[in-house]
């Protein structure tokens, strides 16, 4: 299948191509080996992925000290 770009730099996507992606409405595109590839991306509120990684972490026991700690270590200068 063909996509032609267009004077705006726009590509759109053939019908049957669009049409295994429903409900996603941006794609992360890059380059590799010299060929176009488009990535779905679905967005989620950033409130909602916030709680779930605050979840994860307590689950696996991560706490807040540990994080502060983690930071600290990380903002080390190498010497």
């Amino acid at each position: 299948m063909l996509a032609k770009k267009t004077a705006k730099n726009q590509l759109t996507l053939p019908k049957e191509i669009a049409d295994k992606f429903p409900g996603v409405d941006l794609f992360d595109a890059k380059v590799e080996r010299n060929r176009i590839v488009l990535v779905p991306v679905k967005v989620t509120p950033i409130a909602t992925s916030l709680e779930s990684i605050r979840e994860k972490m307590e689950k696996l026991g991560i706490t807040e000290g540990d994080v502060a700690n983690a930071v600290a270590w990380a903002r080390k200068k190498s010497r």
